[in-house]
This record gives structure tokens, C-alpha cells and sequence, in this order.
């Protein structure tokens, strides 16, 4: 989708201006008919060149948001009003934009959801469809409640893997560096200090032989070594971008023994969550379920529920489909099936998302339990050796000079 700046006529005269995200000019046109406006000039904004990174605005100012522009529209303010008050006393310049521009398009003209569209790394296809489902409906206030509700136990998905991940991340990348220094220069320091006492190479003990080699190896291949990591990385990087390889990789991770168990959790409950909160703010179910599949996260669990919408679309229930792409538990589609049988998908979706987000907070807690001691024995093994490769001669140099 493109942006468009367009001028047109109220029923009263007034010329408004704005901006507005459409697929072409003849879209912008039939929503400004829809709007009651007569357009006179549409043209395609010019793309601007853009460094910036990310959006600038977190998770936190966007539940902050949306909690308290319910309250607000609940209270019975104008939309623009509320737009205006807390953009004034937004802390986030960043957002402070946004939401000028945002207050800016809806004077304009725009709906509420269109304006939201106009920031895309603010506000998410699941955001601004939820928010136009509240505005078809007249619960917009009943849908920013849902909705920072929703954002809340995103982010404690969120924090609770990036928890769980950050602790062995900083272990290995330490012990990626102790073993560097030690091997860069440690070892040939004591290699030098056993060559001043007169302890060849053949004397030293085997596991010291065996570590200086280690070393020698280590510091003659360094460039080679990084020039190999680089190449690697970016090769990765490559391959993650093509389809295949970013199928294949995310498929590894389902594969895992332990973390692929904790993944597949994971995304049960955000899927369950994410079409359940869809579902009831009235949003239909096949773009409930094709906004599911863009924000899955993992290519194997997007092609299953695109498979499913596919036969929902050609008339066939939510359980059979589901059980056939085999990317969620037994369990889940049974009381999926449930759910549809009662006519409470809905309520059955969020029961299950309740379930499994309780599930990854015991399965994180032990993956980070099981990971812990693997990785201090790992990391101490592989400096104790080192330090024991190096303590030897000097045992052995020091029995020789008492037996003198």
C-alpha cells in the first residue's frame, strides 16, 4: 500500500486536506466518497529517505495509550480531544509525533483506524483492524481495553523468552572471550616462562602439549577463524531471508528437544490469544485468522493456519483443517472442535490461551533451571583444563628443584 495526499470538498464547502493509505488513487477516491466528501485533487506521496530504526515507542507507552484513550472515549470525550490531551502530555517525543499526526489525519477527514494505518511500525495490522472493528461497532472503548489487555500478556510472552534466553546468551559470550584471552595470550606466556626454565616441549605434560598446540593453532588461524565467522554470519543472514531457509530454520527450532517444546507452547498461547481477542471484538474469521497467520512469528505455524482458513473459507470447520496441518497439540484442537460445537469459540480460545500461558511460565522457569548448571559446568570444564594444562609444568618443574 502506497500513500496518497488528497484535497477535497465537504457537503458545506470546506476544503479539507489529508493523508491517506490506499492501493491507488481510485481507493482513495471511493473513501472519500464514503466519507461524504467530494474529492478534487488525489496525488501519490513521494516516499522520503528514512534512517531511523524501529519506531521509537515501546510496548509499554502503547498500553498506556490504549488504556487510557478507552477511559477517555468511555467518559464520552471527542475522539480528537482525546488524541489531543495525550499527545501533550506524551513523554516519548517519538510517539508525541505520531499521535499529532494521527489527531492531524482524523481532523482531515480520515477514520480513526485509517490514521492508525498511517504509522504501521506503531500500530499493527491486529491494532488498526481491532480498532476499525470498535469503530464499525460503536465499542471503541470496550476494544482499547481489550486491547492493552492483549498487549500486556504479549509483552509478558515476550519478556518471559527474552528472560529465558539472555542468561545462557551472556554465559557463552563471556566464555567466548575468557577462552580468547587465554588462548591469545595467557598460554603463550606460560609457554615462554616454561621455555626460560629449560622445560623443552617434549617434557611438558601431554594435556599441556596437547592445550599449547591448542593456542599456537588458535593465534596463527585467528584471521582466518574471523573472516570464517563473518562469511557464516552473512551467509545465514542470506539464507534466513530466502523462503526456504527461513522455513527450514524455523522448522529446526519446532524440532528441538526442549526448546522446540517451549516454542510450540509459546505460540499456541499467542495464536489462541490473538484470534480470541479478534473474534470478540467482531472481527470475521477469515481475516481474523489471516491477521493470526502474519503475526505467528514462525513460517510452519503461518502455513498451518493459512491452510486452515482455506478450508474455512471453502465451508469446512476449524478442527478438522487444524488436525490436519499438525502444528498444535491434540488437545487444543479437541476444545477448539468444542468451541465451535457450543458456539463459544471465543471464550474457549482465551480459556486455552489462559492454560498455556500459565504452561510457558513453568516451561521457561525450567528450561532456565536445566540451563543454568550445564552451562557453569560447561564453562568451568573448559577453564579448569586449561588452568590444570598450565599448573602441571610448574608442578612437576617445582618437584625437580626439591629433589635438587
Amino acid at each position: 500500500m502506497a500513500e496518497f495526499t488528497w484535497e477535497a470538498r465537504a457537503r458545506t464547502g470546506e476544503l479539507r486536506k489529508g493523508v491517506m493509505e490506499a492501493d491507488d488513487e481510485d481507493a482513495v477516491n471511493t473513501r472519500l466518497r464514503q466519507q461524504q466528501l467530494n474529492p478534487v485533487r488525489v496525488r501519490k506521496k513521494r516516499a522520503a529517505l528514512s534512517f531511523s530504526i524501529g519506531s521509537g515507542v515501546g510496548t509499554k507507552d502503547l498500553v498506556t495509550f490504549t488504556r487510557l484513550f478507552a477511559t477517555m472515549i468511555d467518559a464520552g470525550l471527542p475522539l480528537v480531544q482525546c488524541l489531543e490531551i495525550l499527545g501533550n502530555q506524551q513523554t516519548n517525543r517519538a510517539f508525541a509525533a505520531v499521535l499529532r499526526d494521527i489527531k492531524a489525519s482524523v481532523e482531515g477527514g480520515s477514520t480513526f483506524s485509517d490514521a492508525l494505518r498511517r504509522h504501521p511500525k506503531v500500530f499493527d495490522e491486529l491494532f488498526t483492524n481491532l480498532v476499525q472493528a470498535g469503530e464499525v461497532g460503536g465499542i471503541l472503548d470496550t476494544i482499547m481495553n481489550r486491547l492493552s489487555i492483549y498487549l500486556e500478556k504479549r509483552q509478558k510472552l515476550i519478556r518471559q523468552v527474552r528472560g529465558a534466553l539472555v542468561y545462557p546468551s551472556v554465559v557463552i559470550v563471556i566464555a567466548m572471550v575468557v577462552m580468547t584471552v587465554l588462548l591469545t595470550f595467557v598460554i603463550p606466556a606460560f609457554e615462554n616462562m616454561f621455555k626460560d626454565f629449560g622445560g623443552g616441549k617434549e617434557a611438558l605434560p601431554k594435556l599441556t602439549q596437547i592445550i599449547v598446540a591448542v593456542s599456537h593453532g588458535f593465534v596463527s588461524y585467528l584471521p582466518f577463524i574471523i573472516v570464517a565467522v563473518l562469511i557464516a554470519a552473512v551467509a545465514f543472514v542470506y539464507t534466513y531471508r530466502t523462503p526456504g531457509g527461513k522455513r527450514y530454520f524455523h522448522s529446526t527450532l519446532l524440532k528441538l528437544p526442549i526448546l522446540g517444546l517451549v516454542l510450540r507452547k509459546i505460540a499456541v498461547a499467542r495464536f489462541t490469544r490473538t484470534l480470541g481477542t479478534l473474534l470478540q471484538s467482531g472481527v470475521p474469521i477469515l481475516d481474523a485468522l489471516e491477521i493470526c497467520a502474519r503475526t505467528a512469528g514462525n513460517v510452519i505455524i503461518e502455513e498451518g493456519v493459512m491452510h486452515v482458513r482455506k478450508s474455512i473459507s471453502e465451508g469446512k470447520n476449524m478442527a478438522e483443517p487444524l488436525m490436519e496441518a499438525r502444528v498444535f497439540p491434540d488437545m487444543v484442537v479437541q476444545m477448539i472442535a468444542v468451541g465451535e460445537q457450543t458456539g463459544a469459540l471465543d471464550q474457549m480460545l482465551n480459556k486455552i490461551a489462559d492454560f498455556y500461558e500459565e504452561e510457558t511460565d513453568i516451561a521457561v522457569a525450567a528450561l532456565t533451571s536445566a540451563l543454568e548448571p550445564i552451562l557453569m559446568v560447561g564453562v568451568g570444564g573448559m577453564v579448569g583444563i586449561v588452568l590444570i594444562a598450565m599448573y602441571l609444568p610448574i608442578f612437576s618443574l617445582a618437584g625437580n628443584i626439591k629433589a635438587d
